[in-house]
């Protein structure tokens, strides 16, 4: 078997490995206690009567379900299926295994305790509706695989209309872990931010947000090209004026040459391509990449395969490529960001999730990648590191704090010790349960 054959094998192995494991476990996540059980006795504090006390108080001062509940740490993951991976509208029910895989990270990497909701909802006002319902029981909302422009509407409305923090981890998720790995990137070839051409295919809700992120961030936005299935946003387009206002406002504000013409096109000269856009492979050419600016950087992160092989990209001259894969180097992956920038929200009860926020987890993201950020091959860390996790959380916690959104107030070594322990404790909650057999182990293959 040649090295691509080999290469391509390992691609697919995660696939096979989830059809198996996936029916053996019948879901990813359950309910567990938290409050002891001693004996039947204890079900008079932890329900009825006992339980009256509690909700008195709470009538009395609504802030108080926070002492009283696990409110404060608890997360619903939405999502209608209309969006989910690369697989576009498969509906809620197909979606659910991506929730619970959602909120299983939600756990074990931030040690936040998150509920999968998967909606039967056509409308945007529906979807809405049903969010702004879910207030008195959740800390926070995450909202997962909705489709554009839709989703564009209900992340606004629902910002400005909850008084709990509401974030769609499709586009700030995405944008907040591109950004961390480009500043890394950047470092690597010795390119600033302000100064480069950036390529960004696909102008879904991913790549617009990570625009308007970019921009906040530092790039020049006439520097930036965005692509959608019709070609270069330039600011003669004429299907761009009926119901894409988010495409209109970049068309305008992008693309300072007003450029027009086929991806391809995009590529030429670009020092950096970042590519959210149909999976591959082969939705990037390797003449594409080689068009580009010496020192090329490719971000190639659909899924579940690339817009084009990361060797591919490499053979091509790009200098740095990264996947949104766990088995390539350089993943850019949700899963470095959204845990731990909810352990930071939750910690200091912050009403949002702002693009500072974003911008300063992202850079504390990227601060901790091995190396100092400078291996081509590690431009991020791995979810491995423990410690990531509670920095970033920290970070985030800290810039809500200065941005006045934070209703606690602590020190920076006081939210580092609660997020860590958060973490710690749901990661050693998840070994003892293994250990213990309560989780089983997986069978062996031979057995199936």
């Amino acid at each position: 078997m040649s090295e691509k054959e080999e290469l391509l094998a390992r691609a697919e192995a995660p696939v096979a490995e989830a059809m198996r494991l996936h029916p053996f476990y019948q879901g990813k996540v359950e309910i567990a206690l938290k409050s002891p059980v001693r004996d039947s006795g204890d079900f008079a504090i932890w329900y009825t009567p006992g339980v009256a006390g509690p909700c008195r108080a709470i009538a009395a001062e609504s802030a108080a379900v926070y002492r009283y509940t696990n409110k404060g740490n608890t997360v619903a993951i939405v999502s209608d299926g209309t969006r989910v991976l690369g697989l576009g509208d498969i509906g809620p029910a197909a979606a659910l295994p991506v929730m619970e895989g959602k909120a299983l990270l939600f756990k074990y990497l931030g040690g936040v305790d998150a509920v999968p909701l998967c909606v039967e909802a056509a409308e945007a006002e529906a979807l809405i509706q049903f969010v702004k319902a879910l207030q008195p029981s959740f800390g926070g909302i995450n909202l997962e695989d909705i489709e554009s422009p839709k989703c564009f509407e209900i992340l606004e409305r629902l910002q400005q209309e909850c008084t709990i923090p509401v974030w769609h981890d499709d586009q700030q998720g995405t944008a907040l872990v591109t950004l961390a790995g480009l500043l890394n990137a950047l470092k690597i070839v010795r390119k600033r931010i302000d100064r480069v051409r950036i390529a960004l295919i696909g102008a879904g809700a991913a790549n617009l947000c990570t625009a308007r992120l970019l921009i906040a961030a530092g790039a020049d936005p006439g520097r930036i090209t965005i692509c959608d299935s019709k070609g270069i946003l330039h600011r003669r387009r004429k299907d761009l004026d009926a119901g894409q206002p988010q495409k209109r406002a970049l068309a305008r504000m992008t693309n300072r040459e007003n450029r027009s013409g086929t991806t391809a096109v995009a590529f030429q000269g670009a020092d950096v391509a970042i590519c959210l856009s149909r999976p591959g492979p082969g939705t990037v050419e390797q003449e594409w990449v080689r068009q580009m600016a010496p020192q090329a950087i490719v971000f190639a992160c659909a899924n579940p395969i690339p817009e084009i092989w990361p060797w591919e990209a490499h053979e091509a001259g790009a200098k740095v490529v990264a996947t949104g894969r766990s088995d390539f180097p350089n993943q850019v992956n949700n899963s470095l960001g959204f845990p731990a920038i909810f352990r930071g929200i939750l910690d200091v009860r912050a009403t949002a999730i702002t693009d500072g926020i974003c911008i300063k987890a992202a850079r504390e993201l990227a601060a901790c990648a091995p190396d100092g950020g400078l291996n081509a091959g590690k431009i991020l860390p791995s979810m491995d590191d423990q410690a990531v996790f509670p920095r970033v959380a920290t970070a985030a916690a800290l810039q809500a704090i200065d941005e006045g959104t934070a209703r606690l107030q602590f020190s920076r070594a006081e939210l580092y010790q609660q997020a860590e322990a958060a973490i710690k404790r749901a990661r050693r909650q998840t070994s003892l349960l293994m250990e213990h057999g309560i989780i089983s182990a997986p069978p062996d293959q031979e057995r199936g």
